[in-house]
């Protein structure tokens, strides 16, 4: 690939990345276990209250490291468009997240509640965003550090 358009600023790049996980609707999310085994997979999501919400079951391999490990890194786009958060956990169950429900149940059509009890709702709160389009963007890929947006 030949890289033609210059370089994002700072504050475009943190434009593009709220815009993305607003109208986006899969997340990888990546996880490991208490051993450090690696588990990577997509996820519906919502991006709601400067949060990721997303739900899957609290009994399968990422809802347990979810829940234990008390963070996860997310990935958006591919090689030329990435976005990646790192963030921390909490755990919710169904009933006591109705509006992040309802807003994962309006963008998907979705709603985990009504698949069983064994689902629950986890918010990932991001401390660190990078973003960058290509290896002319990797100089200025930190957005965000300490949960605080650097530009």
């Amino acid at each position: 690939m030949k890289i033609t358009n210059p370089a994002r600023s700072p504050e475009r790049r943190r434009h593009d990345v709220l815009a993305r996980l607003a109208r986006e609707t899969d997340v990888w999310v990546a996880t490991a276990d208490d051993g450090g085994l690696p588990c990577l997979v997509p996820l519906w999501f919502v991006w709601h209250a400067d949060a990721v919400w997303l739900s899957t079951r609290i009994t399968n391999p990422t809802g347990r490291n979810l829940r234990d490990g008390g963070r996860a890194r997310l990935a958006l786009g591919d090689t030329q468009d990435v976005v990646l958060l790192d963030g921390e956990v909490t755990v919710f169950a169904p009933a006591d997240v109705p509006e992040a429900a309802g807003a994962l149940r309006a963008k998907t059509g979705w709603d985990p509640g009504g698949d069983g009890p064994s689902y629950a709702f986890f918010r990932i709160r991001p401390y660190a965003v990078q973003a960058w389009h290509g290896t002319h963007e990797l100089r200025g890929r930190q957005l965000m550090r300490d949960g605080v947006w650097a530009v």
